[in-house]
């Protein structure tokens, strides 16, 4: 079953955490991470 989906506010600030899976990198190189931040502080999602 999906979890419920989350509820956002105009304004607030969240925590982003992102782990692989058994410890393993999330991004191959400098440039995979750079777009990854780059994501994450896109506001117009």
């Amino acid at each position: 079953m999906p979890r419920k989906p989350r509820v956002e506010y105009a304004g607030a600030l969240y925590h982003v955490m992102s782990r692989g899976d058994r410890g393993e990198a999330i991004g191959r190189d400098d440039a995979d991470r750079e777009m990854f931040l780059k994501t994450m502080g896109d506001e117009e999602r």
